[in-house]
């Protein structure tokens, strides 16, 4: 059995399968709605239902109020048809996107390696090739846990289709994370699906860019530098890089060799906790810091992408805007869980993100 559903103001009707989430539906068509955890609780996937009848799911009720739901409001990431539905959604127009359907891949492990101490990259050999924008990310499904999935963005480049890389960092007590380090092997298969997000670089604005990343978010700016340079982009671009020691600074050789090849690439790599008396000679401290001190606290004129863990991000929103770049023109990738959405972690200096 299934559905028609009608995406308002786009006036554009798609099918959805019984059981299928709205939010599901619409991405499978390639049609973005804004969304954010996934789990029914940060509410930014909240739409209007102006006709038909629909099961709200396990959406949280402080994320979904009560007379929210008499007002015919309901979260799209939780809610399902019940009958032919009409919504009224926020979509914004975005000249950068492509608009790609998520679609459902396979793969086998061709693949892995310890690039630091807690973080492993994988590589999947697809089925077939995968179009994606960089900075985007993927679910992946472990058949062994269940079917547990969790998000992983791409660390590859686009031109790189038919095979994928994910940088895994594990997460103390967290299933997936721990499998995927202690179980996985090469010539396994896995499935996932995607792509996902809208954390992409707005390469129509033609300016600068400076990419801020932390721990394991290293994977989407990797991603969108290896892909601008492959396109023979020429714009100045600023990669500044944290981790707390040598031993979990990862790709540093290759991002050391890229700034090299490229005169419009720089890489400021920074170290937090690195022992005093090391032969470190790079910038020390967390990432705003190494980046407020490359730019002199200015920051006008660029655009800046942001990937890392809440405080990192956090950090450096309030760097970037003591420097003059405003809300415009920052973009970020936070790595949100279902315990991040319950405590409803949100800059207090942007809308949503």
């Amino acid at each position: 059995m299934s559905y028609e559903l009608t995406i308002e103001p786009l006036g554009q009707t798609i099918e959805v399968e019984d059981g299928q989430t709205i939010l599901d539906a619409a991405l499978r068509a390639g049609i973005y709605l804004p969304h954010a955890c996934c789990h029914g609780l940060c509410a930014t996937c909240k739409v209007q239902v102006t006709d038909g009848e629909i099961d709200h799911g396990e959406a949280s009720t402080f994320a979904l109020m009560d007379f929210e739901r008499e007002e015919n409001k309901c979260l799209a990431c939780c809610a399902r048809l019940e009958s032919d539905v009409v919504i009224e959604a926020e979509i914004e127009d975005d000249p950068d996107s492509l608009n790609l359907p998520v679609e459902d891949y396979a793969g086998e492990v061709v693949r892995i390696e310890s690039l630091t101490p807690t973080i492993k990259g994988i590589w999947l050999k697809l089925d077939r090739p995968m179009q994606f924008q960089a900075g985007q990310y993927v679910n992946l499904e472990i058949d062994a846990l269940g079917g547990q999935s969790r998000a992983f963005s791409l660390a590859n480049a686009p031109q790189t289709d038919d095979v994928v890389e994910l940088n895994v960092r594990i997460v103390p007590g967290g299933q997936v994370t721990t499998w995927l380090h202690e179980q996985l092997k090469v010539g396994d298969r896995l499935k996932f699906s995607g792509p996902y997000g809208r954390f992409f670089v707005k390469k129509s604005a033609q300016v600068p860019l400076v990419f801020m990343a932390g721990g394991s978010g290293l994977s989407s700016p990797k991603s969108m530098i290896e892909d601008l340079l492959d396109e023979g982009c020429t714009l100045p671009m600023t990669l500044v890089y944290g981790q707390r020691s040598r031993a979990e600074l990862y790709y540093d050789a290759e991002f050391r060799a890229l700034a090299g090849k490229y005169p419009n690439f720089s890489y400021v790599p920074a170290l937090s906790e690195e022992a005093a008396g090391s032969d470190w000679d790079g910038a020390r401290g967390f990432v705003h810091e190494a980046a407020k001190a490359h730019f002199g606290n200015d920051f006008r004129g660029h655009k800046a992408y942001l990937c890392g863990p809440p405080a990192m991000i956090e950090a450096c929103i309030t760097t970037l805007i003591q420097g003059r770049l405003f809300e415009r023109d920052i973009y970020m990738e936070k790595f949100f869980s279902a315990a991040d959405a319950s405590q409803q972690l949100k800059s207090p200096l942007f809308r949503n993100i």
